[in-house]
């Protein structure tokens, strides 16, 4: 198998490279990206790797470029980012040049598209997994893992950390001082309004609105909305008839700056870009208003940094399920190695024809959750998952 790794020499990309590189049946990856030189850099880097290693320039808005890596791939792994800008066009690309796929989109707006293409993968014979990273990825894993202890699911959550124990590092700027692709996303997804469920139905609203949770085991606090696409691809999969939120396990005063970086950025005052860069290197005078506003956030208590929760039915009564990451700090030590380890063992899947069927398909329905999980301890132990419910 060929695979091409668009974005490889990236924070994400690398560690799914990596990872990638040590996998059986793999002949050669295909380092690419915009920049050469930094696609050159990784495969000098990871010289003496059992498989073959190669570098190539390759634009995805240049489209002739584009099918021409892809022409000679088997597998296209894309870790280039923000999705809302190149995501669907290199699905489009995957398609139209019968290249199996897998990414780690994380917003909402083109995930909703990229389902829109399933018939055109399925015609295709294409095999596409889209949002298979950490959130979404392993969350929505977790929340197959949950919903697994239902006969009914009514309300769906999924949630990651921000700055609370387990949640490591943010890598909010590049090598070159400028924001990563991740921390222009996160602007994207708190701000205006974005995507969740609400009695069933997608719904808009404004993001960083609270959500409070009494979790089995007595774990019990808040946590705020962000725009994702667990809501809208949850909803398909298990059919939920309640509410459906991603949500951020998060401090008072991060949310609240957060608060601030979003009303800036819904009145004009900062683009998703310099909002990112402001986060990056937080400026003193959003930080006294960030302040002043705290107060009106609650704190996460005791919830699980990382994890599912379902409410439904199961022997007739109503039942909360919660599924939860323990031991996390060696998987969220940074958003390269939360988001890429992920992406590669999905990739695991999708080599060895685990993912079987032609489309485009969410994680919670392609993915082996039960070997996924199993995988991931191998690469970030302790980590381990946790499942509880309480009627």
């Amino acid at each position: 198998m060929r695979i091409l790794a668009l974005g490889g020499p990236g924070a994400m990309g690398r560690v799914a490279v990596r990872v990638a590189a040590g996998f059986s049946g793999v002949q050669e990856i295909i380092v690419a990206d915009r920049d050469l030189s930094a696609a050159r850099r990784l495969v000098r880097e990871l010289e003496g790797s059992r498989v073959r290693l190669s570098a190539r320039e390759v634009d995805v808005t240049d489209e002739a470029q584009l099918d021409a890596a892809l022409d000679e791939a088997d597998i296209v792994l894309t870790t280039v980012g923000p999705f809302y800008r190149f995501g669907l066009g290199v699905l489009r690309a995957a398609i139209r040049t019968r290249t199996h796929y897998l990414d780690i989109c994380d917003d909402w707006e083109p995930t909703l598209e990229m389902l829109d293409l399933d018939a055109e993968a399925r015609a295709a014979g294409v095999r596409a997994v889209i949002g298979m990273g950490a959130s979404p990825g392993a969350s929505n894993l977790l929340a197959a893992g949950a919903v697994a202890r239902l006969d009914t699911v009514t309300d769906l959550y999924t949630a990651w950390p921000v700055d609370v124990p387990g949640s490591g590092d943010t890598d909010l700027t590049g090598p070159d001082g400028r924001p990563v692709a991740a921390a222009v996303h996160w602007m994207q997804q708190i701000s205006g309004t974005v995507a969740i469920v609400s009695g069933g139905e997608v719904v808009q609203r404004p993001p960083l609105q609270p959500v409070a949770l009494d979790l089995p085991g007595g774990r019990k606090g808040t946590a705020y909305t962000v725009g994702h696409p667990e809501p809208v691809t949850l909803l398909r999969s298990y059919r939920l008839t309640g509410d459906s939120a991603n949500l951020m396990v998060i401090t008072p005063g991060t949310v609240a700056y957060l608060d601030v970086l979003r009303n800036d950025i819904d009145s004009g005052r900062l683009t998703n870009e310099t909002a990112a860069a402001d986060l990056a290197k937080p400026t003193m005078r959003r930080a006294v208003r960030s302040a002043a506003r705290a107060v009106k956030f609650k704190a996460p208590g005791s919830l699980p940094s990382f994890f599912a929760a379902a409410r439904g039915i199961k022997d007739g009564r109503p039942t909360t399920v919660v599924a939860y990451l323990t031991g996390t700090d060696a998987l969220m030590k940074n958003m390269g190695e939360a988001t890429g380890i992920p992406a590669a063992l999905g990739l695991a899947q999708l080599l060895d024809g685990t993912v079987s069927q032609p489309g485009v398909h969410p994680p919670e329905t392609a993915i082996d959750p039960d070997r996924f999980f199993a995988d991931l301890a191998e690469h970030a132990k302790p980590l381990k998952v946790v499942i509880e419910e309480a009627s």
